[in-house]
């Protein structure tokens, strides 16, 4: 009779102890859970806009015919790599080779550009990074230029501040500066928002370097340290 008696107690105190042992690790997760949650909300926010896509390539190599479009995503995707590993959250608007524009009809240049704002508004990010690649009609035309939102004076700083960064790379031939631009991806929030055109696919010596992977990685390095800088002494909370 003892032993049932002590049996049964034992399996009492092993249930209660089971008991005890779920409930502490259901709560541990759930804490766990939320510490992330909470941790992650803290994270700044950077949406990158790879610009163009789908049939709409945009400038082309004057050698090769290297789209733009496959260019732009390409420095995205490592700046985004780069931008992560800092601890930033990072939102890409356009994070394949496809358009946003849907089916390709009529008008899908005006849906392309309203989905990508819809991605930035959204998000509320702390700043905007556009990348493209420039062209014109002149082929000794090169270097890096970046473009603000006049009225937003978060976007002009870090504008001038990654167009520094930039006039400071070895390959740099032109000191450029960083310029106000009327452009949809600029005006469609309020958060400071830049163009980075990375350099003139017109110009063959331009074309060649971003065409080549170990170039990208510096310029990459180089726009992430200016988003950084930036974000550093509090202009992007």
């Amino acid at each position: 009779m003892h032993i049932f008696r002590s049996l049964y107690r034992h399996r009492v105190l092993l249930g209660f102890l089971s008991l005890i042992v779920a409930v502490a690790v259901t709560f541990g997760f759930c804490f766990f859970a939320l510490a992330r949650t909470a941790a992650e909300s803290l994270r700044l926010t950077v949406v990158l806009d790879a610009g163009h896509g789908g049939i709409d390539g945009g400038v082309s190599g004057v050698h090769t015919s290297t789209p733009e479009s496959d260019i732009n995503l390409a420095i995205s995707r490592l700046l985004q790599r780069e931008l992560e590993d800092a601890g930033l959250n990072v939102i890409q608007t356009r994070p394949t080779e496809a358009g946003l524009y849907g089916v390709a009809t009529p008008g899908y240049k005006r849906r392309d550009m309203e989905r990508r704002a819809e991605i930035i508004q959204k998000n509320a990010p702390a700043a905007v990074v556009s990348i493209h690649q420039n062209s014109f009609s002149q082929p000794s035309r090169r270097g890096a230029q970046v473009f603000f939102r006049e009225d937003v004076p978060k976007s002009k700083l870090l504008a001038c501040i990654l167009q520094t960064k930039l006039n400071e790379m070895p390959e740099c031939v032109r000191r450029s500066e960083a310029l106000a631009g009327d452009y949809f991806v600029l005006n469609c929030s309020e958060a400071p928002a830049v163009i980075v055109e990375c350099g003139f696919l017109s110009n063959p010596e331009d074309e060649a370097l971003l065409l080549d992977g170990g170039y990208r990685e510096k310029l990459v390095k180089t726009i992430a340290s200016g988003i950084l800088a930036f974000l550093a002494d509090g202009s992007g909370a």
